[in-house]
């Protein structure tokens, strides 16, 4: 029948199976010991240079795989050089990747679809990709959440529950995120605020080997309580501050 697998079936009386004859013993032998291992995949690093100082992220490919594969056709082109850090909000998160020097938007690939119905919470030192109010409108910015906000997270497939998918972890430079939350802020180019009056340039973002830091017995696969789980609320998603500051658009 089209569209089921075939199940392997007991060998009928007097069949010979290889390993059954003696004189394969060696062969099969030979075989089991170099068949190939299937190793779990290491997981991608990527190391932001920025004028504040370097942050390094791990990417989880098995929670989020578009989202990454589009984080790192970005990093691959070169499309975060002379990108700034344009949002910050001190116990919030900050924002950056889609602007340049003057506040001018880049162009993007097309967007994609939002993966936060199955990829990590927004904790502390994990980085999500930014959206506007529509689910699919994720392109190339990205935020690094300087708290826990679960009210970024996915809750149901319903306008304003979608959440916002969190695809990877900061493993090195955590205070160099914490540091740009607090820079004072104001008013630049279209924004009617939370604009660092200091200029926070990425000069470089590129692939990296594991940090020595990193524990090579990793998995590179986030605990499952770290990955998000639908669940009822009465709360919506789109709150792009915490539910004690004022909201934006």
């Amino acid at each position: 029948m089209t569209g089921h697998k075939t199940l392997p079936t007991r060998p009928q009386e007097g069949t010979m199976t290889p390993c059954m004859n003696k004189g394969l013993g060696v062969l099969c032998a030979l075989l089991v010991a170099g068949a190939p291992t299937h190793e779990v995949a290491a997981a991608p690093f990527v190391e932001l240079r920025t004028s504040h100082g370097p942050l390094v992220l791990e990417l989880h490919p098995e929670s989020a795989p578009q989202t990454v594969a589009n984080f790192l056709a970005y990093v691959d082109d070169g499309f975060y050089a002379g990108t700034v850090v344009h949002r910050v909000i001190p116990g919030f998160m900050v924002q950056g990747g889609g602007y340049d020097a003057d506040l001018r938007h880049r162009p993007t690939r097309e967007p994609i679809e939002n993966e936060a119905a199955r990829c990590l919470k927004n904790r502390r030192g994990t980085v999500a990709m930014a959206r506007s109010m529509a689910p699919r409108s994720t392109t190339s910015q990205f935020f690094i959440n300087v708290e826990d906000n679960p009210h970024l997270n996915h809750v149901r497939l319903e306008s304003g529950y979608e959440g916002y998918c969190a695809f990877a972890t900061v493993v090195e430079g955590m205070d160099v995120a914490d540091r740009m939350s607090r820079l004072p802020t104001g008013a630049a180019g279209t924004f009617s605020g939370d604009v660092p009056l200091e200029p926070v340039l990425i000069a470089e973002a590129q692939r990296v080997d594991r940090p020595a830091r990193v524990a090579e017995t990793r998995t590179g696969r986030p605990d499952p309580s770290e990955i998000n789980a639908p669940k009822s609320a009465t709360g919506s998603t789109m709150a792009r501050r915490p539910p004690n500051r004022r909201v934006t658009p």
